[in-house]
């Protein structure tokens, strides 16, 4: 099998691709994650995926890319990650007693031909009080995170339901990663058959 080359430097995204049976190397792209003029979010992740996946295949030509761009938005406003202790304070405000929506672009390339999906889910949040706000920004989690929260860790705790996979709000969804490899000639049953 070709290698496979996740052009992302994010814990969730390697633990994903690890919980696949699948042997990679991790090589993160540094793009440009400027867009010209009023994109939607899955417009958003949409590009920036594919830009993440065709700058690490012109590093690795022989190789399976994997690359993936997630955003939360709420209220018609875009969420990366935030600049600082303040503004996580201002995102978790902001999805606090609501609905906000995580979307997850993936792109895969593989011998020139590049396969795509844009993945939504919606996250269903409790009304948080300052204190618990507070105290969560003080246990650092929120700094690296896209929309100041992690699903996975302690902020998996302020989720009451979701509508959607719950992996692409970590930040790649299983289902649709599966099928692009497929779709690019890896078989994750193959690989971890037992033979």
């Amino acid at each position: 099998m070709k290698e496979i080359i996740l052009a992302s430097a994010s814990p969730r995204r390697r633990d994903l691709l690890t919980s696949l049976g699948l042997k990679f190397r991790v090589y993160a792209t540094d793009v440009d994650e400027s867009v010209d003029g009023v994109v939607t979010p899955e417009k958003l992740v949409g590009i920036l995926s594919r830009r993440k996946a065709e700058a690490a295949a012109k590093i690795f030509p022989e190789a399976i890319i994997v690359a993936a761009d997630t955003v939360v938005s709420a209220r018609g406003e875009i969420l990366g990650k935030p600049r600082d202790d303040s503004d996580a304070g201002r995102m978790l405000r902001m999805l606090s007693g609501g609905r906000h929506t995580v979307d997850t672009g993936l792109a895969v390339i593989s011998d020139g031909k590049i396969y795509t999906d844009v993945v939504s889910t919606d996250v269903y949040m409790r009304k948080l009080r300052e204190d618990e706000i507070e105290d969560y920004i003080k246990t650092g989690e929120p700094r690296d995170k896209a929309g100041a929260y992690g699903i996975q860790g302690l902020g998996g705790v302020f989720v009451t339901r979701i509508e959607g996979e719950y992996f692409n709000v970590t930040g790649m969804p299983k289902e649709a990663t599966a099928r692009l490899l497929g779709l690019a000639g890896v078989n994750i049953f193959a690989v971890n058959a037992d033979t």
